[in-house]
């Protein structure tokens, strides 16, 4: 790399140096952002398909909640893998391979017939799908320094609640309409909410650029300007923390932060998968679930992007997290003691509205002291033992709500879990507290 002091690149002042991570923000959110919707919606589809699918393929709520959460599972093994898998291809390719082939399999579990066949497929839909998020993250770190990537995380992860907002509408309405195409309802919705992901999947490779250098649209000054920020801030979070692939799998700060999204991932996927079934279980039309089961998301993606706001202004971002995970364990715990079905629908768009908002604050802790390889195996594991939870708490429901025929008990239980999560992120404290030079969010580290 050229030396900072190079005088035929002279380096940015400060505003063209906001300008240009504010152009970076504009040319690859927008398009990632939109890649998330289509994943998240592909993952949680299977809520509203099992309001017909449920009686088609024989299914009980603890089958349809193990199939589900067979997903994560799949996610969970390959994770890792994927990204170091993606360090070496680059973002483009690799993120392009996992869109095709999940919209795919996605388009694939339309075709099931019954209980093993569709196992099969979620576990399959997980494998394909596996290093997405956490790739997305360690892409991040190639483009944006400090608090941008704090801003740049917070965005994307506006990706979940977008794509209830508009996927349950539209989930609803699929599952009205019958025999197009000789397909029933529910086989109809997963076809065609998997195309984009397909499509999506052959723009990446004309869309995204790996690194700083490549990108065609900066001038050398600003390629080498933002490629000096980052090299800066890895060699200085390097410094504090190392940047080892086996520093990161051994590090436990890792293991309590993958830990405490383990317990936020089975609030977050255990609820949004059983969403539409809890509104049905209220005396609902299909219709009419899909959009009731967008209001909790709605609320949830002003809440998460004001919490996360007010957290980046903050010199101290942990109260904000704990809060979040705190206050989303008593809502649901109201949720299981309340029947009216106006305020039990409150309780739970107060719910997700607090994973959310936990969700969008929690995802800047790790890479303020991961960097290099520690950040893709580092980001991997706090990924992949996270959707664990995505297994636990769909098939916990469905265990407890077969065991009870309510869902009061599976709220509480789930509760529980995210109160361990709240108590956990208290003794952890800041992770980078012991960071001398870099700086978690652009702030002097605290604790």
């Amino acid at each position: 790399m050229t030396h900072h002091d190079d005088p035929a690149l002279p380096p940015l002042t400060d505003v063209e140096g906001e300008q240009v991570l504010r152009r970076v923000m504009r040319r690859l959110l927008p398009f990632i952002f939109l890649c998330y919707v289509v994943s998240y919606l592909d993952r949680t589809n299977i809520g509203f398909a099992a309001l017909g699918m449920n009686q088609s393929l024989g299914l009980t709520a603890t089958l349809f909640g193990w199939a589900a959460g067979l997903f994560f599972l799949g996610y969970f093994v390959f994770e890792i893998p994927s990204n170091l898998l993606m360090q070496r291809f680059g973002a483009r390719i690799w993120i392009a391979r996992i869109m095709i082939s999940w919209g795919l399999i996605s388009m694939a579990t339309a075709f099931v017939t019954g209980p093993v066949s569709f196992s099969i497929a979620r576990f399959l839909l997980g494998v394909a799908e596996a290093g997405f998020t956490p790739g997305v993250y360690l892409y991040f770190t190639y483009w944006f320094p400090g608090t941008w990537r704090a801003k740049a995380t917070a965005a994307f992860l506006l990706g979940i609640p977008t794509a209830s907002i508009f996927g349950s509408p539209l989930s609803g309405w699929l599952l009205t309409l019958h025999g197009v195409a000789g397909l029933e309802s529910w086989q109809l919705l997963l076809v065609m909410e998997a195309l984009p992901a397909v499509l999506l999947g052959i723009a990446c490779l004309f869309v995204l650029v790996d690194t700083p250098s490549q990108a065609r649209w900066l001038s050398a000054r600003e390629k080498h300007w933002l490629s000096a920020q980052l090299a800066q801030e890895q060699r200085s979070i390097a410094a504090s923390h190392g940047n080892t692939l086996r520093g990161a799998l051994t590090n436990p700060k890792v293991f309590v932060l993958a830990a405490i999204n383990f317990c936020c991932i089975v609030g977050s996927v255990g609820i949004g998968i059983w969403m539409p079934q809890i509104i049905k279980s209220l005396g609902m039309a299909s219709g009419t679930v899909g959009l009731i089961a967008a209001l909790p998301y709605l609320l949830g993606a002003v809440v998460m992007t004001l919490w996360a706001r007010l957290a980046n202004r903050s010199a101290r971002r942990m109260p904000y997290v704990v809060s979040a995970l705190a206050f989303a364990a008593c809502t649901l715990v109201a949720a299981g003691l309340i029947d009216q079905p106006l305020l039990k629908i409150t309780c739970l768009s107060l719910t997700v509205a607090s994973i959310l908002a936990f969700q969008a604050t929690f995802w800047a802790l790790p890479s303020s002291f991961l960097t290099g390889r520690a950040a893709a195996g580092g980001l991997a594991l706090i990924v992949s033992i996270g959707n664990l939870g995505g297994f636990a708490g769909p098939f916990t429901i469905g265990l407890i709500k077969d065991a009870t025929q309510s869902f009061s008990g599976p709220f509480y239980a789930v509760a529980g879990i995210l109160l361990l999560g709240t108590c956990l992120m208290l003794v952890l404290g800041d992770p980078a507290r012991r960071q001398p030079k870099a700086q978690a969010e652009g702030q002097p580290a605290h604790g």
